[in-house]
């Protein structure tokens, strides 16, 4: 045992250091902790602005829960699929109904019709017709005018086909003659006709002439009419894709894309007429726009 502990100067120096440093860290475990908490400041807490932050937090927090929820956007309830009504929540005997009802090319025209055929609950119906879409033709029905009449109407007999003048030939001084029709209003039918090189398509272009009103454009069809229509070309309108759809007048790339997506819908169009049925169409110009189409 006596050989374990004679050690020379500098060991003996080392051994004292190293005792010297463990004490040392000892102490500062102990007391360091006691010391930085007797010199912890205390602030004074604002228990108002605290509350106020946490409402926002809370209210941020709700914002941000509620933009996570599926939405659900307008949406015309005659083009509910399986998926759609399974999403919004019909039960498969609803969505069935509907269906077959469409299947009798009927349309469901309002949030009770849609109830009617569907049977659903007043609360669901109250929850989703909301969102219901319809087409402006049947929210804004726009009255039927009244023809109009007078004793010259009713005084001309009307002329044959054969009586009548081509539309495309007519002077501007033959078209004066027409009750209604003066020099300003005949110089705008002459001016749009020759818009285009080979003049008017049909008669209805009459109504794309500014000042021009349904019963002058009557008396007009009395005495004209386009014999020589201008040549043009006609597109299949269950095969058209969209840009030869944007060719045509009225229609731009937004009613192109909706033309498609609802041939796609319907399996194709069965008649030029449902046209009027897609989103977005403008229905004032149909006559125009289908002397463009085929099928």
């Amino acid at each position: 045992m006596k050989s374990h502990f004679q050690f020379s100067n500098k060991q003996r120096n080392g051994i004292f250091l190293l005792l010297a440093i463990v004490v040392m860290v000892q102490c500062v475990y102990w007391f360091a902790p006691k010391i930085f908490a007797s010199s912890k400041v205390d602030f004074p807490e604002d228990k108002d602005e605290i509350e106020t932050f946490r409402k926002e937090i809370d209210s941020l927090r709700m914002v941000e829960i509620e933009n996570k929820k599926p939405k659900i956007y307008p949406f015309n309830p005659n083009y509910i699929t399986d998926y759609k009504g399974y999403t919004l929540g019909m039960t498969n005997e609803e969505i069935d109904r509907l269906h077959k009802f469409r299947a009798t090319n009927q349309w469901v025209n309002s949030a009770k019709d849609f109830q009617k055929v569907t049977k659903v609950s007043d609360s669901f119906l109250a929850t989703i017709s909301p969102y219901f879409k319809f087409p402006d033709w049947v929210t804004n029905p726009k009255p039927k005018s009244q023809g109009y009449s007078n004793s010259y109407s009713n005084t001309k007999k009307p002329k044959t086909y054969q009586q009548k003048i081509d539309l495309n030939k007519a002077t501007a001084s033959q078209l004066r003659k027409v009750y209604g029709i003066g020099e300003k209003l005949s110089e705008r039918i002459i001016k749009y006709r020759n818009k285009y090189k080979g003049g008017f398509i049909s008669d209805i272009q009459l109504s794309e002439v500014y000042g021009l009103s349904p019963e002058v454009i009557e008396r007009i069809q009395n005495d004209f009419t386009v014999k020589t229509p201008r040549a043009i070309n006609r597109f299949n309108l269950n095969t058209a894709t969209r840009d030869e759809l944007v060719t045509i007048q009225y229609i731009g790339y937004e009613v192109a894309n909706n033309i498609i997506e609802e041939r796609t819908l319907r399996d194709g169009f069965k008649s030029l007429e449902e046209l009027t049925k897609v989103e977005d169409f403008p229905i004032k110009k149909f006559e125009i726009i289908k002397l463009y189409l085929q099928l």
